[in-house]
């Protein structure tokens, strides 16, 4: 799996609004240690985590590709917006790594892929969907009315397999 990150689609930069964070709250154990995989320490997932977590935060950017990379730090969840063209080979290994996690992901096409059914039919997951379209950030610029709904796959997080929750306007 070397190199994947290396070959996203640029397409695949779009920043999480907080508000798309803070139905996820709610649901994590308090005190825990977090690693955020794609992100930066601009991230607004490793902001709003970092109030009442550990979080460990790495990138492609900063030479820590998920795809090779394990912080040595023992961390118990792994939240994160990931690219999403590699979707599947994230989610394997996402499982792989049996630790629970919460993925802000496009819906379409979950099931798409007889990889994807594969994993998704033989492992725990569950899913947050919200009320709304979430709007994302690409080069500075919020984007209304992106054309996909977000959902959270999450893996041994959430209380019940479909989750639904309402999201608000930015903190």
């Amino acid at each position: 799996m070397a190199n994947h990150q290396f070959k996203q689609n640029k397409a695949d930069e779009y920043y999480t609004k907080d508000y798309a964070i803070v139905p996820l709250l709610p649901y994590l154990p308090q005190k825990t240690t977090v690693w955020c995989p794609f992100d930066t320490s601009d991230s607004n997932f490793v902001k709003l985590l970092s109030k009442n977590h550990n979080v460990i935060h790495s990138h492609i950017d900063d030479g820590k590709d998920f795809f090779e990379y394990e912080p040595e730090q023992n961390y118990d969840l792994i939240i994160s917006n990931p690219p999403y063209s590699l979707r599947e080979p994230i989610l394997e290994r996402l499982f792989g790594l049996n630790k629970p996690f919460a993925m802000l992901i496009n819906e379409a096409g979950l099931f798409d892929s007889k990889k994807r059914y594969g994993l998704l039919s033989t492992h725990k997951f569950e899913i947050m969907v919200f009320d709304k379209r979430i709007d994302y950030i690409k080069a500075g610029t919020t984007l209304k009315g992106v054309p996909f709904k977000s959902i959270y796959l999450c893996s041994n997080l959430l209380p019940n397999q479909f989750v639904f929750e309402r999201v608000g306007n930015a903190l």
